[in-house]
């Protein structure tokens, strides 16, 4: 069951994103292969100038073995694993780089870091995160979000999750994008909070007019298909046809992701979004063409 299908990167992430050439940078803990390969790919397409924070031999000796020259560019030493984090996130509050790209590095050990209000990174929505899920080379993509950085989130969080995926929607090209509060049913009953939560996003979005199409609560099946939404007598403008999916909590959008990559060999394309500089949490077992996927969707997230 699981695919072998080759992961590619998708070209309408790229073409957008080589819009903005030689973003700089910070990749945290850059010392071991995935993250060196995915930067210099990222070199190569002409995306970004890395500076390179970890132990200055481990990068080195890195980069020579996958045959990267990284003569021209800063390596910060930081032997310390740990440390690093704090390096980007100071280099990140003084403007000198734009991005932060997560290399070898627990994941909540470098957020508990770009979290900290002495950095300033923190902007006037809530951090969340979006995966830009995509099969082929030209593939419209599928967004899912929040499946990686807020836990079970509230009405009020969820709201902030939504305004962050219809910025980075339009980002991307779609200026109205089609948006499925999920849940695991398309009724609303007291006993399933998140169908409860998803008719009070609706409502919330018209209220706010905001420039996006948002309907809730569908299950995974009439937020997708339109045979299964006809099926079921759903009719409206996202049933069946939905761009963005907004998952009730994180074990939802992890599991649908991860499902889409080693059942179907999807390129997930992941950024945490809502703050000054975007971040790139991939996973440690990340292929590289997923990964430069992600530094594209950063590059791409950026003002």
């Amino acid at each position: 069951m699981l695919s072998n299908k080759e992961i590619i990167c998708p070209n309408n992430l790229l073409n957008v994103a080589h819009k903005k050439k030689g973003v700089k940078v910070g990749i945290v803990n850059a010392g071991k292969p995935l993250p060196m390969l995915s930067v210099q790919d990222a070199v190569n397409e002409n995306l970004i100038v890395p500076v390179f924070i970890g132990d200055k031999d481990e990068i080195l000796k890195c980069a020579s073995e996958i045959g990267f020259d990284i003569s021209n560019y800063e390596v910060i030493h930081e032997s310390v694993e740990n440390n690093t984090a704090a390096i980007a996130a100071k280099l990140a509050k003084d403007g000198q780089i734009k991005i932060i790209v997560k290399g070898h590095i627990h994941t909540d050990v470098l957020m508990k870091e770009v979290l900290k209000r002495e950095y300033k990174l923190l902007g006037k929505n809530r951090l969340s995160h979006v995966w830009h899920m995509t099969l082929d080379k030209d593939d419209k993509p599928l967004i899912i979000t929040d499946g990686a950085l807020n836990v079970l989130p509230t009405v009020k969080t969820k709201v902030h999750i939504l305004k962050n995926v219809i910025d980075f929607s339009k980002r991307i090209g779609n200026n109205r994008p089609k948006i499925a509060v999920l849940s695991a049913t398309e009724e609303v009953l007291d006993s399933i909070q998140s169908s409860i939560d998803a008719k009070e996003i609706t409502e919330l979005a018209k209220k706010e007019n905001l420039d996006a199409d948002v309907f809730g609560p569908l299950a995974f099946d009439n937020s997708i298909s339109k045979k299964s939404a006809e099926i079921k007598g759903i009719k409206n403008i996202v049933a069946g046809d939905a761009d963005v999916l907004l998952v009730p909590s994180v074990e939802t959008g992890n599991a649908l992701v991860k499902m889409m990559i080693y059942f179907m060999g999807a390129c997930a394309a992941g950024v945490v979004l809502g703050g000054k500089v975007p971040v790139v949490i991939t996973s440690r077992s990340d292929e590289a063409k997923a990964r430069l996927a992600s530094i594209a969707a950063a590059v791409v997230a950026l003002d």
